[in-house]
């Protein structure tokens, strides 16, 4: 079998999470079962996803569809619960063997929130068995979730114009 990897796409522009999604359509069309969380990131391709399944899942555990930052104490509290049973569930995902891909998409989000720390996102990362992918989305990963991935790209915005 072939070894998996742990992917992370980041920056300002936007795409990251188009380009987890395509990644997760190349992979269901090899026969590859694939789970998609989502985090911080709304409902976009919610009802797009769920007609893919059952090669592609897609699961987000919020309540709210506005802007974290934007909620209220409490609202946020509920939400940080809400987000910590999406990663308890990542967890079960990688640790049954459910799919090939895994891709948490947002994820990065939490850290810069003070949602999970580095070593929560290890801990979810440390127990995949070897053959599972993982790709992992948001703005800015810092140095030490660079250490956790095996490969980083960055996407960002080039505006030129052509004379």
């Amino acid at each position: 079998m072939e070894r998996g990897v742990v992917q992370v796409y980041s920056g300002d522009a936007r795409g990251k999470s188009a380009v987890a999604l395509g990644r997760a359509i190349q992979a269901a069309s090899t026969g590859q079962d694939v789970v998609i969380i989502n985090f911080l990131e709304g409902n976009q391709n919610e009802e797009l996803l769920k007609r893919m399944e059952p090669e592609i899942k897609m699961f987000r555990f919020e309540k709210s569809t506005e802007e974290f930052e934007l909620l209220s104490d409490e609202r946020k509290q509920e939400e940080v619960r809400n987000i910590k049973n999406g990663l308890n569930f990542a967890k079960k995902v990688l640790t049954t063997g459910e799919c090939s891909l895994l891709i948490l998409d947002g994820v990065l989000g939490l850290i810069d929130n003070g949602i999970i720390t580095i070593e929560d996102l290890g801990y979810i990362l440390n127990v995949r068995s070897e053959e599972v992918s993982i790709l992992l989305t948001g703005v800015k990963p810092n140095d030490e979730v660079c250490k956790l991935a095996d490969e980083i790209f960055r996407i960002e915005a080039v505006n030129y114009k052509l004379y």
